[in-house]
């Protein structure tokens, strides 16, 4: 279905309203309070998301906040695509930052990853799987995930780039940067080589 012009902004703020929503949802948050954990805040590093869900013992729960954290950005963009084709990448983007500034959480919230990588793999499943890829080897290899995660984040407009999807390479980018300012600090650990290890309670 074509977006009529004189309704193109109006669709594209609703789609990235909703995904916001969406996003907002910090599914390690629930899931490890719902577990009796108390609040993830108060654990490790105090991020919600799935790697600091392990940091409390729990696989299952630190396994299953990482799927509904990819699947937030993934079903965004698939809910958007199938309503409105093109409004995949708004209502994804979208879901991103509501991961990163939670309405629930007061505007605070996640560091985006696993989001990130939900909706790059629902908008491009070749730019999304080389992201994923990247993440798994960097993992595999080095054991720490905030350095996983950058690599990741820095493949996803690369292939975008290769693939000639420039629209998606410039929302990638601009997605990019924001996952780096909100490692900044592990970022300093990385270089000071005090960065935690992965399932490092």
């Amino acid at each position: 279905m074509n977006i009529m012009p004189e309704y193109a902004l109006y669709y594209i703020f609703v789609a990235a309203f909703v995904g916001y929503l969406l996003g907002s949802i910090p599914f390690g948050l629930v899931l490890t309070r719902m577990a009796g954990l108390g609040d993830i805040r108060k654990i490790g590093s105090g991020n919600i998301g799935a790697t600091n869900v392990l940091r409390t013992g729990n696989k299952f729960l630190a396994l299953l906040t990482l799927l509904l954290d990819i699947g937030k950005g993934a079903i965004a963009v698939l809910i958007a695509e199938f309503l409105y084709p093109g409004l995949g990448i708004y209502a994804g983007s979208g879901a991103f930052l509501g991961h990163l500034y939670s309405i629930f959480l007061k505007f605070t919230g996640g560091k985006g990853v696993a989001t990130f990588l939900g909706l790059m793999l629902a908008l491009n499943p070749m730019v999304g799987l080389t992201s994923i890829l990247s993440w798994l080897i960097t993992a595999a290899i080095f054991r720490i995930s905030s350095l996983s995660a950058l690599v990741a984040a820095i493949a996803s407009p690369i292939a975008s780039l290769y693939l000639q999807q420039y629209k998606l390479a410039i929302v990638a980018i601009l997605l990019c940067i924001l996952i780096f300012i909100k490692h900044k600090d592990n970022i300093k650990r990385i270089i000071n080589g005090d960065e935690p290890k992965i399932g490092k309670k």
